[in-house]
């Protein structure tokens, strides 16, 4: 299939069955620890993505083929090859795979566009949303996700604490933690400051562990990682 994959054993997700709006890498950060190889064209929105109705008559397909194992999966998740905000029509594809499933939807985002109200919108027919937050400085943000131009991290934080405020479902903040480059303790204390304006239902904490679109990208080791998890306090858990 061309945009459905799996289902798979998250360790985040459960049973997930993964839909990726785009055939092909799609988006606006060029984040160092990308397992899906750098990325030489950033953009904000593009018309590139896929027609939603494609992506859906996929998934009605694989829906009617598979019906044993869709009462299996814990969530449908909206993910895949780039950024799922970029897609234009992403409000409709959640209601459209609600409207002939019963599953539970989860996007999971970089968080570039959630400062657009309209964009926010696009994700509330959601069950669950997993925003990403691995930086609190201009600095930082920079080094570890290297956003295109225009996109600010004092504007997505403000962003996802609207987002908590309108969002009924479950928020579930990812941190991805790179060696040297957003882990020293000057920004963790920003970090755990920002998270609880935030408030969200969960914190994941990640460091990479797999090959990366950069060399020399090297995780935190785990001590640290475990004395960061107690900081952020009980919604944290390492993923």
């Amino acid at each position: 299939m061309k945009y459905i994959y799996g289902p798979v054993e998250s360790r985040r997700l459960g049973r997930s069955l993964g839909v990726s709006l785009s055939a092909h890498k799609i988006c606006n950060f060029d984040c160092v620890y990308c397992q899906l190889g750098s990325g030489k064209a950033f953009r904000q929105e593009d018309p590139a993505c896929s027609n939603s109705s494609e992506v859906l008559e996929e998934f009605s397909a694989w829906y009617a083929q598979h019906q044993p194992e869709s009462e299996k999966l814990d969530y449908v998740t909206i993910s895949g090859l780039g950024e799922p905000t970029l897609h234009s029509s992403l409000k409709e594809v959640i209601a459209g795979i609600k409207k002939v499933s019963n599953c539970r939807v989860a996007v999971i985002t970089n968080s570039s566009l959630i400062p657009r109200k309209e964009i926010r919108e696009c994700l509330l027919g959601a069950d669950l949303i997993v925003p990403s937050l691995d930086a609190v400085t201009a600095e930082a943000f920079q080094k570890i996700d290297r956003p295109s131009s225009g996109v600010k991290i004092e504007e997505i934080i403000e962003g996802l604490v609207a987002l908590r405020k309108e969002f009924k479902g479950q928020l579930w903040l990812e941190v991805m933690l790179v060696r040297g480059i957003n882990d020293d303790r000057a920004h963790i204390a920003a970090l755990t400051q920002a998270i609880k304006r935030i408030n969200p239902d969960k914190i994941q904490l990640n460091s990479p562990v797999r090959t990366t679109s950069e060399k020399d990208i090297f995780p935190i080791d785990k001590k640290q990682l475990e004395e960061i998890k107690a900081l952020l306090g009980e919604k944290c858990e390492i993923a």
